[in-house]
């Protein structure tokens, strides 16, 4: 039976050449994050159980592991921050039709470009981007950690290719790259040219819309099956996962996955994703989604970043709340100013009864906000 291999690595070509390894060997990889302590590394591999463990001292067998499927390249620890972690399950076919997909859509030719790696490899914004690589032959380098310094000299070295969130982005001079994805937390409003916008998650094994628009091969449908409305996204493609590590199967008939997030799919195909079904704040019997308000506010001159939940209130039930790093902190936002932005563009009730100013917001290492952490 194919192993597991437990790379607890730090990013960089050793990382890569380990991971090439495994699979030539047939087995998969599960990555682990170097930031993590010993005890949460612990945790980390009683739940995906490992079968071999390879790290700076080199490689040894885990008692107690479970061997992959034949077919499996990935197991990736999903992000989340409470209960034991989960593994997604990513087949070497998977992760072939996304790599190929992508790259179509970018027109990547290896002859002329590079990629550069600069997110963490234990989450799949970072990972797909060395997996993409491999897959399709394209030059590529992966650096220790992200350094805005360092992602601008690789561009002016020859890079052409990187990926980012966008917290790294407003930190980044990024006019040199030929293309940019951003995934993990909303987009700011406004984007360079060069900058692509992507929706999906671990268990799409990447990104699966590019601006608004479904990957080759990728199919996506509202839960209700109805255009036009509001609904949970659910996805179907070849880069789907095939299960979670525990063996359950979180796809509908058919191959639907539903991804918990809701959306909207305009009359050509268009999708916009508003944020978790979970994170839909009811405010005076109205729904509000964190993301879209996000995106208006985060167009006033004064916001440099800002995180969108709820508060309990006691006459609408719920209220819109506005966390905001200002981008000067002498002259932060006024709260008016931002709800006349939003009113005017979303809907009254969508916007923020309070502004909260903060120093920095808490994120996890894609980059998308802890709502679950503003207090």
């Amino acid at each position: 039976m194919p192993e597991l291999v437990a790379l607890d690595l730090p990013a960089g070509q050793a990382f890569v050449d380990a991971l090439r390894r495994a699979w030539d060997a047939g087995d998969a990889v599960v990555p682990i994050d170097p930031r993590l302590p010993g005890p949460a590394v612990g945790v980390l591999l009683d739940s995906l159980r490992p079968t071999v463990v390879v790290d700076a001292e080199g490689a040894r067998s885990r008692p107690g592991g479970v061997p992959v499927e034949a077919g499996d390249a990935l197991v990736v620890p999903t992000s989340g921050t409470t209960g034991a972690p989960k593994g997604v399950v990513l087949t070497h076919r998977a992760v072939r039709s996304s790599a190929v997909a992508t790259s179509e859509r970018l027109g990547v030719d290896g002859g002329t470009d590079r990629w550069v790696a600069c997110l963490p490899l234990a989450h799949i914004g970072g990972l797909s981007v060395v997996t993409r690589a491999i897959v399709t032959g394209v030059p590529l380098t992966v650096l220790r950690r992200f350094d805005a310094a360092e992602v601008e000299r690789q561009s002016r070295d020859g890079a052409t290719l990187v990926s980012l969130v966008a917290t790294a982005l407003r930190r980044t001079d990024v006019s040199r790259y030929r293309a940019v994805l951003l995934g993990g937390a909303a987009p700011p409003e406004s984007l360079p040219a060069n900058v692509v916008t992507t929706y999906g998650m671990t268990e799409t094994g990447s990104g699966v819309v590019y601006d608004g628009v479904p990957l080759d091969q990728v199919e996506v449908r509202l839960g209700d099956g109805r255009s036009g409305e509001v609904g949970e996204v659910l996805v179907r493609g070849p880069m789907v996962l095939r299960a979670y590590r525990d063996g359950s199967d979180p796809r509908l008939a058919g191959g639907w996955l539903p991804t918990g997030d809701a959306g909207h799919i305009s009359a050509d195909g268009t999708v916009a994703v508003f944020g978790r079904i979970a994170e839909v704040i009811v405010t005076g019997g109205e729904k509000v989604w964190p993301t879209p308000v996000e995106g208006v506010v985060a167009g006033h001159p004064g916001v440099d970043q800002v995180a969108v939940w709820k508060r309990p209130d006691a006459e609408w039930g719920e209220r819109v709340v506005a966390w905001v790093v200002p981008t000067d902190p002498d002259e932060p936002p006024a709260l008016a100013e931002l709800r006349e932005l939003v009113a005017a563009e979303l809907a009254p009730w969508a916007a923020p009864r309070e502004l909260t100013i903060v120093d920095s917001l808490p994120r996890t290492a894609s980059g998308k906000v802890r709502r679950s952490a503003l207090r």
